[in-house]
């Protein structure tokens, strides 16, 4: 790789790690806000290291006339996403004296809006620490929009690319200047997470905590203030407007833009809203009946119950009301399967996507009907716009590698010691986003602090494939990426 380019790289993830640092200021000013000053030195620390690694890298300038090509692009997604967490872990290290290693999977976890967490008694622990959890959530929600909208479709890889490329005449007329799509997409995402926090406040929180379950919730992060989650706080108007805040991170947020452009029914249309709202509303009906059912709680109280967590686990959020694991087999099952479907493209749930099953079931009735009838020629099509082969190899390439990846992970996790189930859901939960696996142990009334520190690091390369889709990482260890 040619030094113009190196410097190039560095300049940009000098401007991240500025930015980094300038957020670590917040804790700062949480503490003060509470009178809490003999907790400032471990985040005042941290901001100016991070800060002067940011200002070593932008000092040297960017060089003139370099263009990146989508293999120096594989390199500064990964890169970059690595060195933001490694300096994110420096409040953990400083203020809570954790080990580089609970402290990276912590810091790995908040910027993938994961939600996978070594902490307990989160309901006496510092402000500081907790905003500085939330906050990372938020600002790798926001990370993680700007690299699906921006950076994936234009290196053929995610969900994006096949809204984009086939329906470039509406985009460029929805938006003519990506900075400007930049902006839109940061008032949107600054506006849901105000509104959000001031519905949670009105709902029942404290105004501390409602901000940081905003934060958690829009990010679909999952981060709590509380070790009992949501199950913390009984009003049933907190639970709804968790339920809606964590829907509307998990919807395509280029589609706000358009709506905000005029398009008024750019989200009403979209074939995967239809399906997510879709997929939602049968699993609340049909699981909400099962445990209203299985269970002493009124049809309304299971209704509320099931809406939430099935909520938080289809959007790859992982807040927790009640420990789920414990209402029996069937829903152990659903639970794990629906851990793997997450939200929208363009949002920032995690998981395979909604809309990698719809063209699958789109794909399956097209193979069905040619062997009905083999001569006949079929224009397969997804949201209005035909499916050529290269968007239908990249679909099929994704969804195997991903289920690859949760297999192997699994693997390498009883491999070192771990149950079955303890591996095979924590692995499905870090690479899908999810946050609590299954079991006594990482469930949702658990936590990943037991776990080898091995286990943990092997987590941690979970979160990172799951959170940038998985090839993105992937191609840097193929030969061919390394030749000139």
């Amino acid at each position: 790789m040619a030094l113009p380019t190196l410097r190039t790289l560095g300049f940009i993830i000098g401007l991240f790690l500025i930015t980094l640092a300038v957020a670590m200021l917040v804790p700062v000013a949480t503490l003060l806000y509470y009178s809490r000053g003999a907790e400032l030195p471990p985040y005042i620390w941290s901001s100016i290291i991070t800060f002067s690694a940011g200002l070593g890298l932008v000092l040297p300038g960017r060089p003139d006339q370099v263009r990146l090509r989508p293999r120096d692009m594989y390199m500064l997604t990964v890169s970059s996403w690595l060195i933001v967490c490694l300096f994110s872990a420096l409040p953990f290290i400083f203020a809570r004296h954790m080990s580089i290693t609970d402290a990276l999977f912590e810091s790995m976890s908040g910027i993938t809006a994961t939600g996978s967490t070594v902490l307990s008694g989160l309901d006496s622990m510092s402000p500081g620490i907790l905003i500085w959890r939330s906050l990372l959530h938020w600002l790798g929600g926001i990370g993680f929009i700007g690299m699906a909208v921006a950076i994936l479709p234009m290196l053929r890889i995610g969900g994006m690319r096949l809204f984009q490329t086939e329906s470039s005449d509406r985009t460029d007329k929805v938006m003519p200047r990506s900075h400007m799509v930049a902006k839109y997409i940061v008032a949107v995402y600054v506006g849901i997470t105000i509104l959000g926090s001031l519905a949670l406040w009105w709902a029942g929180m404290g105004l501390f905590d409602a901000l940081n379950h905003a934060m958690s919730a829009i990010s679909t992060g999952g981060f709590s203030t509380s070790d009992q989650s949501l199950a913390k706080w009984r009003q049933p108007a907190v639970h709804w407007v968790a339920v809606v805040i964590m829907i509307l991170g998990s919807l395509p947020f280029s589609l706000y833009v358009a709506t905000l452009r005029g398009h008024r029914r750019a989200l009403l249309k979209d074939h995967q809203v239809h399906g997510f709202l879709g997929l939602l509303l049968v699993t609340w009906l049909v699981m909400g009946s099962w445990y209203a059912l299985n269970s002493d709680l009124p049809w309304p109280d299971a209704f509320r119950i099931v809406a939430v967590n099935v909520t938080s686990v289809v959007t790859t959020t992982g807040f927790a009301l009640g420990d789920y694991s414990l209402w029996g087999h069937f829903s152990i099952m659903l639970f794990f399967y629906l851990g793997f479907i997450g939200g929208c493209s363009g949002s920032t749930a995690g998981g395979i996507k909604i809309f990698r099953f719809q063209v699958a079931y789109t794909l399956l009735k097209a193979n069905l009907y040619q062997l009905i009838h083999p001569r006949a020629v079929l224009r397969q099509s997804y949201n209005g716009h035909r499916l050529d082969e290269e968007i239908v190899r990249s679909i099929l390439t994704f969804s195997f590698f991903f289920g690859a990846t949760v297999g192997l992970l699994g693997l390498a996790l009883t491999f070192l010691g771990l149950d079955w189930m303890t591996a095979l859901t924590g692995a499905a939960s870090t690479v899908a986003g999810v946050g609590p696996g299954m079991g006594p142990v990482i469930g949702p009334s658990g936590n990943f602090a037991p776990l080898p520190d091995a286990a943990k690091w092997l987590l941690c390369a979970g979160m990172l494939f799951g959170r940038l889709e998985i090839l993105t990482v992937l191609v840097l260890f193929t030969p061919a990426f390394w030749r000139h």
